[in-house]
């Protein structure tokens, strides 16, 4: 399993409904600061969170830009 923090620039709000709605997102909210929105979601395998990326989230009308930080599982000492 994936996951990942997706920052966007989107122009708007009706962007967070739609966000919310694509499998595998955990959530999706409006938020202050350099972005306009943050979604947490989770797929299979890289290629299906690309895939959610490339083609569920980027073709929401609305959405100018992504920024992706995929979560990393640290062991803990």
């Amino acid at each position: 399993m994936v996951r990942a923090y997706v920052l966007l620039t989107v122009e708007v709000e009706s962007v967070i409904t739609a966000l919310r709605r694509i499998p595998g997102v955990l959530r999706a909210d409006a938020v202050t600061g350099p972005y306009d929105a943050i979604v947490y979601i989770e797929a299979n395998d890289l290629g299906e969170l690309t895939k959610k990326i490339l083609h569920d989230i980027h073709n929401i009308d609305g959405v100018i830009d992504t920024t992706t930080a995929i979560v990393v599982e640290m062991e803990e000492k």
